[in-house]
């Protein structure tokens, strides 16, 4: 594939490649819509992502274009005068790196053709965009030799998607992306980046991510709107709390103090934030512990809590992991991403995953109307340079 992206660039520009960068997609395993909320996450790279095949310009215009997008054509932005454009459509995204970038007097005077192209389903909720985001931030490093390490590029990459995209999202999925670690989920504290690595021996187990094949725009969603609704919770319970986030917050605590909320689908949504963290630390110990039946339990918590406390799963996933939990050798199976469509990742026995992408994809297909689409995940290193 990486021969066939060269031509394809030198095609394109019409001059040769000179490097190659990768940046993965990434799947979380437990600890949904906790980000923004200041609790753990569980994610993990993927071995598929996004490709940037590259090189300099004389000038200070940056020239990217899509495989994936082919219709679009070239799209051209000049460093001096970087403006959000909707007919400029994915390119936003990489853009708004650049901005932020320029913003916080990193120096980038290098003009550049990009060619990119990815494997992540787009609009699947396995971040395609972050990953993209990702990949511009480390070929703008490389290029223009920056000082800068890839915490610093995670935190503003997502300060692009916030404020230049307008997707009021958390840090988790430009986290997993810079981060990630070959065979090793990160446990990671979004209230102040605290990390560690966590290996993954699934011993005889696979996860095998489904895509209900039901497109979700993340900044079209209600995203914003149920980060707002635990914005009001927080703050209710600030009345009484000296806490700066609902990740703080034991079960227990929350319990004794949720009638401070005063909106109930506040308190639900507040209820999911809280109870969701504290799944994830008892997930991760489990895995650790080699209790793969404890962790499938969680998973299955974790989509009935995004399913009646945050109202974010709908009729295609509920489906996928109804019918994945029926199945011979599933341990456990939940939603994955924001949610309104997208994933769900299942943790699978290896002499099932065969039979369970074969029943699991015609039940599916009969309730739904169509298929859905299958992928056996292999875990993989963060965003980097590959040639």
């Amino acid at each position: 594939m990486l021969d066939k992206l060269k031509i394809d660039f030198k095609n394109v520009f019409e001059k040769e490649f000179e490097d190659l960068f990768f940046s993965p997609g990434r799947v979380n395993l437990i600890g949904e819509h906790t980000d923004y909320n200041g609790g753990h996450v569980f994610p993990c790279a993927l071995s598929f992502g996004t490709y940037g095949v590259s090189s300099k310009r004389d000038d200070k215009k940056i020239r990217m274009y899509s495989l994936n997008f082919e219709n679009i054509g070239i799209v051209e932005f000049d460093l001096d005068n970087i403006v959000y454009d909707e007919k400029d459509d994915w390119v936003n995204y990489p853009k708004g790196v650049v901005k932020v970038l320029k913003e916080r007097e990193y120096k980038l005077d290098c003009g550049l053709d990009i060619l990119v192209y990815g494997n992540i389903p787009n609009g699947a909720g396995l971040s395609s965009s972050a990953s993209l985001e990702l990949l511009m931030g480390e070929i703008c490093k490389y290029y223009n030799n920056l000082s800068i390490d890839m915490i610093e590029i995670v935190k503003l990459c997502q300060e692009a998607e916030n404020k230049f995209i307008g997707v009021n999202c958390g840090i988790m999925d430009q986290f997993a992306i810079g981060m990630g670690k070959d065979k090793c989920a990160i446990l990671l504290d979004c209230n102040n980046l605290n990390y560690r690595y966590s290996q993954i021996n699934m011993d005889g187990h696979s996860i095998v991510i489904g895509n209900t094949n039901k497109r979700r725009g993340l900044a079209d969603s209600k995203y914003n709107e149920r980060r707002s609704e635990c914005e009001r919770a927080l703050q209710n319970l600030q009345a009484k709390l000296n806490i700066n986030s609902l990740g703080e917050l034991t079960e227990e605590e929350f319990e004794a103090n949720k009638n401070l909320i005063e909106n109930e689908v506040d308190r639900k949504r507040a209820k999911h934030a809280v109870y969701e963290n504290q799944r994830t630390l008892k997930a991760v110990k489990a895995l650790e512990e080699n209790n793969l039946a404890l962790f499938g339990q969680l998973m299955v918590g974790s989509h009935v809590s995004l399913r009646d406390d945050y109202e974010v799963t709908g009729k295609e996933l509920d489906t996928l992991v109804s019918i994945a939990l029926k199945e011979d050798g599933v341990i456990g199976s939940r939603m994955t991403g924001a949610g309104f469509g997208g994933c769900t990742v299942s943790i699978v026995q290896d002499e099932c995953v065969g039979d369970f992408i074969e029943n699991v994809s015609k039940e599916y297909e009969r309730e739904i109307g169509y298929a859905p689409t299958f992928y056996v995940a292999n875990i993989s290193n963060g965003t980097r340079k590959i040639g």
